[in-house]
């Protein structure tokens, strides 16, 4: 079908607006509005204000048609509202993913460090199914391994770093891991540990709070989409994630175990369960960092209309009673990690096998 809908003037789009029920009170205000964020940005945080009806279709199942016109009640300054908090949330999580991202370099580049300061570049170092070339076939495709050099060489090519043009003068252009990792991004780092061999990948996984490499391969590949969400400026109010974060298994890790209640709005899929995540692994890297205090103060600043709440966006009714929520006063997490690492146990703690 081609699209034949005619270009509209921002008065116009105002009109639109209007027609499909929406209060507005103020025209040169919603002008200005439209003008800084543009239409389609406005009716997409408000969205889950039209209506909308049941309905059987063809094959008797019962379903739900989003109608084109919003419910009574609804006004452009709930949109305002809405686009104002996502803002503010779109600042912290960049916050909170970017202390994650450093704090994991360093892990990633310390570990591998250990077995060869080229680890990278050494087959022996990962796991088969990372290394291993795809020769069969009409369409022969290199291995893991080779695709992830090949980027981070473009990468380092591209660098203006002076510790970059440093090891490119004076060292041919190779750099030791522990220096190649300052430059990786959080995709980069999720899947060089996703390749790396399950006793380096589980000493990094203990350091940040994960109970498992396939989790903790989660947690990455799923806070890079997020991160890559919040830093083109798209909306992560209301957003199903495409690569939501592995939830541990009930007992395994007690401050997320929430994660797992049945009547968990939004169920695996919503931003909130990123969140969660980012707050229980900044505890691992700084005990007294206040982001996730920052998220909680956000939480009780949200919007509450006569069609959202909170819980709208994925976040539990009782999450202001969940320890993960609360300050955290035990300055020993490594200790603890390390503790549970080697078979101990920590009753009370953040990593808790339960």
């Amino acid at each position: 079908m081609e699209y034949a809908k005619p270009w509209l003037t921002v008065e116009e789009q105002v009109d639109r607006l209007i027609q499909k029920g929406l209060d507005v009170e103020d025209r040169g205000r919603a002008v200005r509005v439209i003008e800084a964020v543009g239409y389609y940005r406005v009716t997409g945080y408000l969205y889950p204000f039209l209506e909308a009806e049941e309905y059987v279709d063809e094959a008797g199942n019962s379903k739900v048609r989003i109608l084109n016109r919003y419910k009574p009640g609804t006004a452009l300054e709930h949109g305002e509202s809405i686009i104002d908090f996502d803002r503010q949330l779109r600042l912290l999580v960049m916050e909170g993913v970017e202390r994650i991202e450093v704090a994991v370099r360093m892990r990633i580049g310390y570990v591998l460090g250990r077995l060869s300061a080229f680890a990278h570049e050494d087959p022996a170092c990962f796991t088969q199914a990372f290394t291993r070339s795809d020769t069969d076939g009409p369409d022969p495709k290199p291995s893991k391994q080779a695709e992830w050099l090949a980027r981070v060489k473009k990468r380092c090519d591209s660098s203006d770093e002076q510790f970059v043009a440093h090891f490119r003068e004076k060292y041919d252009d190779r750099m030791p891991i522990w220096a190649l990792t300052e430059l990786l991004e959080m995709g980069h780092l999720a899947v060089l540990y996703r390749g790396m061999l399950q006793e380096g990948a589980e000493e990094v996984a203990v350091a940040f709070g994960a109970p498992t490499k396939k989790v903790m391969g989660s947690w990455l590949a799923s806070l890079n989409y997020v991160r890559n969400v919040a830093a083109h400026h798209a909306r992560l109010f209301n957003r199903k994630l495409q690569n939501a974060p592995s939830r541990p298994k009930a007992g395994a890790v007690a401050l997320l175990d929430h994660l797992n209640a049945p009547d968990l709005p939004k169920g695996a899929w919503g931003t909130y369960n990123a969140l969660a995540v980012i707050a229980y692994m900044l505890r691992f890297i700084d005990p007294e960092c206040s982001w996730a205090a920052r998220m909680a103060d956000l939480f009780r600043a949200f919007p509450e209309s006569h069609v959202l709440t909170v819980e709208s966006i994925g976040v539990p009714r009782d999450w202001a009673t969940l320890d993960l929520w609360q300050e955290w006063g035990c300055a020993s997490l490594t200790d603890t990690a390390r503790d549970i690492h080697e078979g101990g146990s920590c009753a009370g703690t953040p990593f808790d096998r339960g």
